[in-house]
């Protein structure tokens, strides 16, 4: 090793792996609570239709009529397409647990993933493990930070759900002792190229959510139109399938132009490294299929009438793309971007 190569703090990177298994426990009791939150509204929106079909019934035997009345089950929700609740949704404990526990969660990954760099004398984002942890804590920030202007926790269970996922993969599958970055990563570039990826992916993983709970929306309204019980009465928590579409849309048009940066910047970079700006190596293939797929969702919503389940679906094609990328390519196909770290 040359005698200018700063010194690997192995200690500090070693504090770093422990915050990240503990942020990873402070996620996973998050979850919990917002799905401990999900079940009890449940039985909120329950009592409201019960109160509500009780008040109607009153009013109809005053006014002398014999007709019965019955819930509504896409009435009296708690949100409406604006993301507002109402005072009555705001009485949540669970859901407040969880949010603060969200944010500790933060706190704590935001120590191991500024401790490893620090570690490592470089940024943290050289191999899959520092890729996904990192990714993981933008997704939780971004998440948190929003819901300081827009409550919606209605989506914490499927947020927090991937970001415990994603980092129960980063050290259970990628875990990775702090390193010295291969010579190939060793330019300004990782810092321009990866962090703008790293953004990108954090943003669709945010929209694979609200695209999710868009087509559970969907099939929920179209069972309670076709005359079936509601199954999902925690839905009503959640504003209806054109606002999270719009919604995911805005995020995924922003995340898009990110994604464009990061293929334009890759080119870049594989011309000062390589001597030429495109190669058909693999990752360089899927990295182009990712971006051809999410054109092809904005262009199809924008201009073609795509809207609805169609939209949604390919929103979260284009995210399966980008775990396909991450993961089987990086593993299994070997290339000149094989810089995985396993």
């Amino acid at each position: 090793m040359d005698i200018n190569t700063p010194t690997i703090d192995v200690v500090l990177g070693q504090y770093s792996d422990l915050f990240m298994l503990l942020a990873a426990m402070v996620y996973a009791s998050a979850f919990i609570a917002f799905a401990w939150d999900l079940a009890k509204s449940s039985k909120l929106i329950q009592e409201i239709d019960a109160a509500t079909v009780a008040s109607e019934k009153k009013l109809l035997v005053a006014a002398g009529s014999v007709q019965t009345p019955a819930a509504d089950s896409t009435s009296n929700a708690l949100v409406n397409d604006a993301m507002t609740y109402t005072v009555a949704s705001k009485k949540r404990g669970a859901a407040k647990v969880a949010v603060a526990l969200t944010w500790l969660g933060v706190i704590m990954q935001a120590f191991a993933v500024i401790s490893r760099g620090i570690a490592a004398h470089r940024v943290p984002w050289g191999n899959m493990y520092e890729f996904l942890s990192t990714g993981s804590f933008l997704v939780a920030l971004v998440f948190s930070l929003v819901l300081l202007k827009k409550d919606l926790r209605f989506m914490g269970t499927f947020v927090i759900g991937l970001v415990t996922v994603m980092l129960c993969g980063a050290t259970m599958g990628f875990p990775t002792p702090v390193a010295h970055l291969v010579p190939a990563l060793q330019s300004y570039w990782l810092i321009i190229h990866v962090s703008i990826a790293v953004l990108a992916s954090s943003l669709f993983t945010i929209t694979f959510a609200m695209n999710v709970l868009q087509l559970l929306q969907h099939a929920r309204i179209d069972a309670l139109a076709a005359g079936k019980p509601d199954k999902f009465p925690f839905m009503k928590l959640v504003p209806g399938a054109a606002a999270l579409e719009n919604f995911a849309y805005r995020i995924n048009a922003v995340a898009f132009v990110m994604w464009t940066f990061t293929v334009m910047a890759g080119a870049i970079w594989a011309e000062a490294a390589w001597g030429r700006y495109w190669g058909w190596d693999t990752k360089e293939v899927w990295s182009f299929v990712i971006w051809v797929v999410y054109a092809g969702y904005l262009h199809a919503r924008a201009t073609g009438g795509w809207t609805g389940a169609r939209s949604a679906w390919l929103s979260i094609i284009g995210y399966l793309c980008i775990i396909f990328n991450f993961t089987v390519v990086n593993i299994y196909f070997n290339g000149l971007h094989s810089y995985a770290g396993l």
